[in-house]
């Protein structure tokens, strides 16, 4: 069982087609706290994190800079006068949180160390090329941001999201020892790499049934080709289906599998 002494959270009052429940916020240590993903900036949400820790946050923590995770993190950190540490990013700003000004930019394999536990910044770019997860090494517990989802599969939006790189990141979690996930939507995850092996099948499936379809269609616009390649999904979700489409095409096209042909798609072969 995840040790809940040392890593609990707070879900933000955010819910909705992109968030689920809401955005979780992590709370790592019993003295020496490590503030992960604050979320967005709401009044409810800044008074139960303070409440509850507020005298204990020594730091703060964000996976990336998408709108429902890390705006909370600059006014915390000027209240709390702590210091914020994460990822930047300089192309491909839109959605982005351009307030997100880092204490100490993160990169890959760098650690937070302190007497309480140790967490190491593993550099995950797919869903955002910002994007960090977390791993808590004292308990082997991955928080996810939106790496990984539970109950759900991610959005990969072009231009910043990449669908390659998204496969890519999922199966660098196998060189790790992860027993949880920490998702930044949803609950606690066992079985870890059930769920990684899972996600990647499913997205090298929906590959598969997008090279399908412009097989028998030919060339084809992105707006028909969701309607194919996407028809086991509530048509009321197209809109955002075509983000993660657009992706897999893209990764196809790196592949030279497809290309593009004005504004149509087509097989190379």
């Amino acid at each position: 069982m995840l040790d809940d002494a040392l890593i609990k959270k707070i879900t933000a009052p955010n819910g909705g087609v992109f968030t689920g429940g809401g955005t979780n916020t992590y709370i790592i240590g019993t003295n020496d706290l490590t503030l992960i993903d604050p979320g967005p900036i709401d009044e409810s949400h800044t008074k139960n994190i303070l409440d509850a820790y507020g005298d204990r946050i020594k730091r703060i923590l964000v996976t990336h800079t998408h709108m429902d995770h890390s705006p909370l993190a600059m006014p915390l950190s000027k209240k709390l006068n702590v210091p914020v540490m994460g990822m930047t990013i300089l192309d491909n700003m839109q959605y982005q949180d351009e307030s997100f000004v880092p204490t100490l930019h993160l990169k890959d394999g760098d650690l937070i160390e302190t007497d309480e536990y140790t967490i190491e910044a593993v550099h995950t770019p797919g869903h955002a090329s910002n994007h960090l997860c977390y791993l808590i090494k004292e308990v082997n517990c991955l928080i996810t941001g939106d790496h990984i989802m539970q109950g759900s599969t991610v959005v990969i939006a072009p231009p910043d999201g990449d669908m390659r790189d998204y496969l890519l990141s999922l199966k660098k979690l196998k060189n790790y020892k992860i027993d949880f996930l920490a998702p930044g939507h949803g609950e606690f995850i066992e079985r870890p790499f059930e769920t990684v092996d899972w996600i990647v099948n499913h997205r090298l499936e929906r590959e598969t049934k997008v090279i399908n379809k412009l097989q028998e269609k030919g060339k084809i616009s992105l707006e028909d080709l969701v309607l194919s390649v996407y028809d086991d999904v509530d048509p009321k979700l197209h809109r955002i289906a075509l983000a993660s489409l657009e992706a897999h095409l893209l990764k196809l096209e790196h592949d030279r599998v497809v290309e593009l042909d004005g504004n149509l798609w087509r097989c190379i072969n």
